[in-house]
């Protein structure tokens, strides 16, 4: 398995745009199109724990706290951390941090504490502002429960203990295919008429770039 795939799962889990503005969760150190030989968790990323690392030839290191949340004019040791940037970048390791993405994501510290204290009924208590988007597309009536399941299968239209949420409405649309296109209906150069769903969901903002992916593999028309 490379790194990258790692870095994959762990953002699928705890998405960076969960994480505090202070915050510099993500990847640290390194290039992620290794395989990987091994992962060291931490809490802190220390010189003995790169140590620890490269002695069992392990290449990838993912903490809790990031190593780096200041920017650096040079690298030069002066302290502990540009020491640890230099041990890592000299022995091919990769430094990965997941913090207040990984306090905020559902599933993850709060909620774990929160299970492990016998809260019951969690909730986030200040959801982040501006996290969730609407998407809007317009659907020929016969695709457009395929168009919509899939788009509830890859995280559209989740609000509270709900899923599957849409808006639905029925129309009609015209377009006019020109000579180089192929349009799944009408005819090129003739004014068509389609009955269409235009179909509003929502879904949380990090999430928008796998939303239009799904859509544009499922969706009928070019």
């Amino acid at each position: 398995m490379k790194i990258k795939e790692i870095v994959s799962a762990l953002e699928r889990f705890a998405p960076l745009p969960l994480q505090d503005g202070f915050d510099n969760a993500g990847l640290q150190i390194g290039l992620t199109d290794a395989e990987a030989t091994g992962a060291l968790l931490c809490l802190d990323v220390t010189e003995s724990v790169i140590d620890e690392a490269v002695a069992m030839g392990y290449n990838l290191i993912i903490s809790h706290h990031p190593l780096i949340f200041k920017g650096y004019k040079s690298i030069t040791g002066k302290d502990y951390v540009e020491r640890c940037i230099l041990k890592a970048i000299k022995n091919d390791i990769v430094i990965y941090s997941a913090h207040t993405n990984l306090d905020n994501a559902p599933g993850g510290v709060n909620f774990k504490i929160a299970e492990k204290i016998g809260l019951k009924n969690v909730r986030v208590l200040e959801p982040k502002e501006n996290n969730l988007v609407k998407l809007v597309t317009f659907v020929p009536a016969a695709q457009a429960d395929a168009v919509r399941n899939a788009l509830f299968t890859m995280g559209c239209g989740h609000i509270g203990n709900y899923d599957s949420c849409s808006y639905n409405l029925e129309g009609e649309g015209t377009f006019r295919a020109q000579e180089g296109s192929n349009p799944f209906c009408g005819n090129i150069g003739e004014l068509h008429h389609e009955k269409e769903i235009r179909i509003e969901t929502i879904l949380p903002a990090y999430k928008k770039g796998e939303a239009i992916r799904t859509l544009l593999a499922v969706h009928p028309y070019e």
